[in-house]
């Protein structure tokens, strides 16, 4: 009797557990027999695996053989366990040496003709190999420049099984890649459009340079071909720059989705997912019978923009809630509690009305019904969680055909990146790191007010019926806008501007409370 042993990992979400992968040969009918809570494509890996070894030239044993997968509580998936079940046969018959394989841990889809082919999830799975102690990963050749990502660990890629004899003896041992290459050529991809090319709404795009600024959740209101879509899609031009931490953690989300590049998988640009208002539930916040992240984690460290804001079901819209408050999202599922991350700025459009017109009574065709029941599918709880609330009016023709020169999305930038290098030096050591995401025990001491703006902030709070959160969001905005203004304390002038962008709450729902 013969045993052979190499350690894998499956995917619980976003958390990597780590598996056990044994094959055991003895005498007896020939067969093939697995074990270990899997499913059914885990299962088809037996004929895989087989005739992958046999494709490649190696021996297939005629014996008893079983293999374990352990521990046997954790549901296996995919068909990245192809590759540790035939590295376990070939070490239980001596073809690989046992000692080669302690510590070591290997993902891969095997072809019918020994080929190793990429999985999805390698960037997470090397990444908590090398805190696990690990001393090296086997992946598949085309996940070779994801994996490389992870200093601190060997990565042996390898293009076939016939390789992995002679590589794993030593005798052909390739040179790891090192994340520093990736770091050298990651430079970020230019950007399409830029906020120059908006012509008139200043008001509509200093409303957007705050967002960004402070990472504020932004709504825009108004008809037709005001501007909306085209200021929207323009956000990603004034984002700030990912530091090298922030691009792997967002790559790490796309690489479970299998949604990366072969030569260049590391993500160098803040990602804007924009949703179609016919997006379900599943899709925005991730899910499906194997849990994955859906629209929101795909946007995290960026944002998410949600045009035609009242076509998405209210439901749909109440989903966003909590993960826009906790920055993440937990679902549960019989298997177990799967969390992802969902730190993002949610950017929206929407018109006042079914027509888009109002409160133009001049062009607006709707009734009082109508036009409360379009706004209401817009909740007051979903409403709060919006910190700047923006009317985006028709622009007129000669603002349209102005000959002067726009703002510059580069100029922009730069004082966003500002105000986000005073956040960052002011919420040195705190959870939060922009106004935007400042817990609720941090605000007296981060967004104190002097007492002419206490009178202003108390007298606001009275009059347009606002709520703790809303006050709280307030006090946030008016502390990114002093921040854009260089200014170390709030302010009149930043508390007026910032108490501004709730006026559209009030005017188009107030009538609904």
């Amino acid at each position: 009797m013969s045993l052979g042993m190499v350690y894998s990992a499956a995917l619980h979400g976003m958390e990597v557990k780590f598996i056990r992968v044994e094959a055991d040969l003895s005498n007896g009918l020939p067969m093939f027999h697995m074990v270990g809570y899997l499913s059914s494509e885990v299962k088809e890996a037996g004929e895989r695996v087989r005739t992958a070894i046999r494709n490649s030239g190696l021996e297939v044993p005629v014996k008893k053989t079983v293999i374990n997968l352990s521990p046997g509580s954790v549901r296996k998936r995919g068909a990245s366990f192809d590759l540790p079940i035939a590295l376990s046969i070939l070490a239980s018959q001596g073809l690989i040496g046992q000692e080669a394989l302690e510590q070591v841990l290997a993902v891969g889809e095997l072809g019918l003709d020994g080929s190793i082919r990429d999985v999805p999830g390698v960037l997470p799975i090397v990444w908590e190999a090398r805190k696990q102690g690990y001393r090296l990963c086997i992946v598949p050749a085309d996940n070779e420049a994801e994996a490389a990502l992870v200093e601190g660990i060997p990565v042996l890629a390898a293009g076939s099984l016939a390789q992995l004899p002679d590589l794993l003896s030593g005798k052909e041992l390739p040179q790891p890649r090192s994340v520093n290459s990736q770091k050298a050529g990651s430079v970020e991809p230019a950007f399409e459009g830029d906020f120059q090319e908006v012509k008139g709404q200043g008001a509509v795009k200093r409303a957007a340079e705050i967002a960004v600024a402070g990472g504020h959740n932004f709504l825009m209101i108004g008809p037709p071909g005001s501007g909306k879509s085209m200021i929207a899609r323009r956000i990603p031009t004034i984002l700030p720059p990912l530091a090298m931490e922030e691009a792997l953690e967002i790559t790490k989300i796309y690489s479970v989705q299998g949604m990366l590049e072969k030569e260049t998988p590391l993500i160098r640009r803040r990602p804007f997912r924009e949703v179609h208002h016919t997006a379900t539930k599943a899709a925005l916040i991730g899910g499906g019978v194997i849990p994955a992240p859906g629209e929101i984690s795909l946007a995290h460290k960026g944002v998410l923009f949600l045009d035609e804001l009242t076509e998405f079901p209210r439901s749909v819209l109440e989903v966003l809630r909590q993960p826009l408050e906790e920055k993440k999202i937990r679902l549960t599922r019989k298997q177990g509690v799967y969390e992802f991350p969902t730190d993002f700025m949610l950017a929206a459009a929407m018109n006042p009305c079914p027509c888009g017109y109002y409160p133009d009574l001049d062009r607006c065709t709707c009734t009082p019904a109508g036009i409360s029941q379009y706004l209401g599918k817009v909740s007051q709880p979903f409403l709060g969680r919006i910190d700047i609330c923006m009317d985006t009016p028709a622009v007129d023709y000669r603002s349209l055909q102005s000959s002067g020169q726009e703002e510059t999305s580069e100029k922009i930038r730069e004082r966003v990146c500002m105000a986000r290098e005073r956040q960052l030096g002011r919420y040195r050591g705190e959870k939060g790191k922009t106004n935007a995401s400042l817990p609720a025990r941090l605000i007296p001491k981060y967004c104190s007010l002097g007492t002419k703006e206490e009178r202003i902030m108390e007298s606001a709070f009275e009059q347009m019926g606002l709520t703790a959160r809303t006050c709280h969001k307030v006090l946030k905005v008016a502390r990114t806008i002093a921040d854009l203004d260089g200014k170390e304390k709030i302010q009149t002038s930043h508390l007026a501007e910032a108490i501004g962008y709730r006026l559209p709450d009030a005017k188009y729902w107030g009538n609904l409370r």
